[in-house]
């Protein structure tokens, strides 16, 4: 089978230019604050590390959604925010994404 017909071969279809985007893939830390005591992520409430990774158009706009996608969950960002390129592990959507959030609780 080619990559060409195997769709979970998206990975290939991007670097050979069968499958374009417009976003590039980022994983981005954000320093702050867990706010909410019951939440969906087992954090704790008080300081923790929020990792994401991010399909954005540049590392502003994936700062931009740690920051957004934090607060829909109750988490602040109160610290450095941190941005890298990285490898992607879900495809590209048509609009930008998050996925893969992780919280780590740490003390002050």
């Amino acid at each position: 089978m080619t990559p060409e017909e195997n769709p979970s071969d998206w990975k290939l279809k991007i670097r050979y230019g069968k499958l374009e985007t417009p976003f590039k893939h980022f994983t981005s830390f954000a320093e702050g604050r867990m706010n909410l005591k019951e939440n969906d992520f087992d954090c704790p409430v008080g300081p923790a590390y929020m990792a994401m990774k991010t399909w954005a158009i540049d590392a502003d706009q994936s700062a931009d959604m740690i920051r957004v996608i934090g607060k829909q969950v109750g988490f602040s960002a109160t610290g450095k925010v941190e941005i890298y390129e990285s490898d992607a592990e879900e495809p590209p959507g048509e609009k930008p994404s998050g996925y893969g959030i992780n919280f780590t609780p740490f003390q002050d």
